[in-house]
């Protein structure tokens, strides 16, 4: 089927005009193509304004690139994963307070996706401790020092949300935050905060946002490359 397509902020879009359509869909395929459908009177480019404002919604939707955990790679702010081999047949895993070690049948490879899966179990439980111990007492320094105040705070495993805050002021952080450089960190607490007094998004917010971070804008770029997932190759970090 005949289409158009077009770069929405470094993603491919595809827009069909379909004569028998009176509304404008959107879809990601499993593949990762972004498709939109329109009226064969509408625009191509109230099809590309349409898939915009869904920006985020795409983003949760494209499918995750994802490679081997490697030994010796860094897991969030204060671990180390080490992968050995031994005689025995089963695989165990072990989280000290700086090392995720996991010991592998030595007739398979740290590769095999037996392994792998045991290691990222073992990676998000190092990765909840850390975000446990790290980010209350960095959400309530943050509280003290722009002058906000919350109810509760809790760490769970989030699968496309870095946060969130309810109108009780209860915040919950995802513990794959461990992840990200501070800058960005401090950007998601203090995004939560802002909203225990701007609930919803938009001008009144952002201009909240701007009373704690005035490179606001420029840190919430820097997230859209990151994903609440668990990276297998190590973030770079900013300056």
């Amino acid at each position: 089927m005949a289409f158009k397509q077009f770069e929405l902020t470094g993603y491919p879009v595809k827009i069909y005009k379909r004569r028998n359509s009176r509304t404008l869909r959107l879809s990601v395929t499993g593949s990762g193509d972004i498709r939109v459908s329109i009226p064969a009177w509408a625009s191509y480019s109230a099809g590309l304004n349409f898939a915009h404002s869904k920006l985020q919604w795409i983003e949760q939707q494209l499918p995750v690139k994802t490679d081997a955990l490697r030994n010796g790679q860094a897991i969030g702010k204060s671990h180390l994963l080490y992968f050995q081999p031994y005689s025995g047949s089963r695989l165990t895993t072990r989280v000290t307070p700086t090392e995720i070690l996991v010991r592998y049948p030595a007739v398979l490879e740290p590769s095999h996706p037996r392994v792998q899966a045991s290691a990222k179990v073992a990676c998000i439980r190092a990765l909840r401790i850390q975000a446990e111990r790290l980010l209350p007492q960095r959400l309530r320094q943050l509280a003290a020092d722009y002058d906000y105040e919350f109810s509760s705070v809790r760490v769970k495993q989030l699968k496309s949300r870095w946060g969130s805050c309810d109108q009780h002021k209860n915040i919950v952080l995802n513990l794959y935050l461990m992840q990200l450089p501070w800058q960005l960190i401090d950007y998601v607490l203090l995004h939560e905060l802002a909203h225990t007094r701007v609930l919803q998004h938009g001008a009144p917010f952002w201009q909240e946002m701007q009373r704690s971070l005035l490179d606001t804008k420029a840190r919430r770029k820097a997230m859209k490359a990151y994903r609440p997932v668990l990276f297998t190759n190590e973030p770079v970090a900013m300056a």
